[in-house]
């Protein structure tokens, strides 16, 4: 028996069955980070960059390519944090508004 083969063996006998032994621990994320409390409807305003692809139905990345060439939607920066407002999200979408492929703003945007 190899010494770590031994170690999980003496593991397993010392365990409880009744998944006691575990503990609940919750993902790391950023969004389980404790924040200050804000009055009541300023959590909506401003959107991590998560939040605003789920919004726009976008993607995170495509949100984080947009930011480095160009053409995505305004966004605010402290430090090495990325925050959208709600607002500037909505100013964007509708600016990509088009009737038809054969608008000239159509051709633009792609």
């Amino acid at each position: 028996m190899t010494p770590f083969s031994l170690l999980s063996a003496i593991r397993r006998a010392e365990t409880p069955r009744d998944g006691s032994h575990r503990a609940r621990k919750r993902p790391r994320t950023s969004e389980n980070r404790s924040m200050p409390t804000s009055p009541p409807g300023a959590m909506d305003r401003y959107l991590t960059n998560s939040e605003a692809a789920a919004i726009l139905k976008l993607s995170p990345r495509t949100l984080e390519k947009l930011r480095v060439n160009g053409g995505g939607p305004r966004f605010r920066k402290f430090g090495s944090r990325v925050i959208y407002a709600r607002e500037d999200l909505d100013v964007w979408a509708n600016e990509r508004v088009c009737e038809s492929t054969s608008d000239a703003h159509y051709v633009a945007l792609r």
